[in-house]
């Protein structure tokens, strides 16, 4: 089965990375500085497993009254990275809420001339869509170097980034067979395994096509400018965090689907929502069912991505496959 007529997928897909490689980690939202680090050593050690040697930014430790650092800071960190032919990919530490800031002053040409591995989400969803649209480079959403310090329940999240990141076949995400939705960077001696009912299979199809998004709160910062990714004929995943509740996720979802070409969407892919939203298959169902721009579209939610864990890796512009089958609901990365 091919992608839609007049769809192409061209952007650049950087080397996977290999044991021995040098990753760089950089803060373009929160400072390295801000936020406690009981489970550093346990960062290390995972990292270290994949076979990945790890050095920081000149100014990760940077820290103002946002808990972050200068704009000027974060670029330069973000910059030197993708300029250092000793650097083979880029990690971020964690999100935030301001990586919005370095938009302008992204050198995109650099990052273009300098293919890489980039990989983190949450706020790091904005810097994603600029260099695809710009720099007309895949991305990967998935961990933050930080979600590497999870010492339990880890492993289908280290599975998932080593196939996105480490290899070249498709990769077949399917759901996870627990999850967890806890505060584990603060305790990880006494944390729950949550059952789960699978993926929810809202509106049944297939669907093919370019891979786009990550946070919805975030991705909707990009609305009007030239960064905005072009929806047509994509499959678009989008997740949002406990502080979404089922109407602040109703009206950014038709928010979105108000822009150019979401009426053209190939597919839908929601993921799991914590459990302080008060989401539910229920809601969401209901609001499927009732948007317009939405009818005929393969929807499928309740997956594996955003700010529960484990989180699948994919690759913002590369291509994909979502099988919305409540048989056997599965994510395809066909171009990753």
């Amino acid at each position: 089965m091919g992608p839609p007529p007049g769809f192409a997928v061209t952007a650049t897909i950087p080397s996977k990375l290999r044991p021995g490689a040098h990753v760089r980690v950089v803060a373009p939202s929160r400072s390295v500085a801000a936020i406690p680090q009981p489970w550093r050593a346990v960062a290390d050690q995972r990292t270290a497993d994949l076979g990945l040697q790890v050095s920081f930014g000149d100014h990760v430790d940077e820290l103002d009254g946002f808990a972050s650092s200068s704009a000027a800071s974060r670029l330069a960190d973000l910059h030197a990275a993708f300029a250092d032919p000793a650097v083979d990919g880029i990690l971020t530490f964690i999100g935030g809420y301001n990586a919005n800031q370095l938009l302008d002053g992204l050198n995109l040409e650099l990052i273009r001339a300098h293919p890489k591995p980039f990989c983190g989400y949450s706020d790091i969803t904005v810097l994603q869509h600029a260099i695809l649209a710009g720099a007309d480079l895949v991305t990967y959403s998935g961990p933050h170097w930080s979600t590497f310090g999870m010492r339990d329940h880890a492993e289908q999240t280290l599975e998932w980034f080593r196939a996105c990141l480490f290899d070249e076949a498709p990769v077949v995400i399917r759901p996870a067979r627990g999850w967890t939705d806890d505060a584990w960077f603060a305790e990880q001696d006494d944390r729950e395994v949550l059952d789960t009912d699978g993926w929810w299979v809202l509106q049944p199809g297939v669907a093919q096509g370019g891979l786009l998004g990550g946070n919805l709160s975030t991705l909707a910062l990009l609305q009007g400018t030239r960064w905005w990714p072009p929806l047509a004929a994509a499959v678009l995943i989008i997740e949002d965090d406990e502080e979404s509740h089922t109407d602040d996720f109703a009206r950014r979802l038709q928010s979105l689907l108000h822009q150019p070409e979401a009426g053209e969407l190939a597919g839908l892919l929601i993921g799991r929502f914590q459990r302080a939203s008060g989401v539910t298959r229920q809601s969401l169902t209901e609001l499927v069912t009732r948007t317009p721009q939405l009818r005929g579209v393969p929807v499928v939610a309740n997956a594996d991505v955003g700010h529960t864990n484990p989180l699948f890796t994919f690759p913002v512009g590369g291509a994909a496959r979502l099988v919305a089958d409540p048989r056997d609901p599965q994510l395809v990365l066909e171009r990753h």
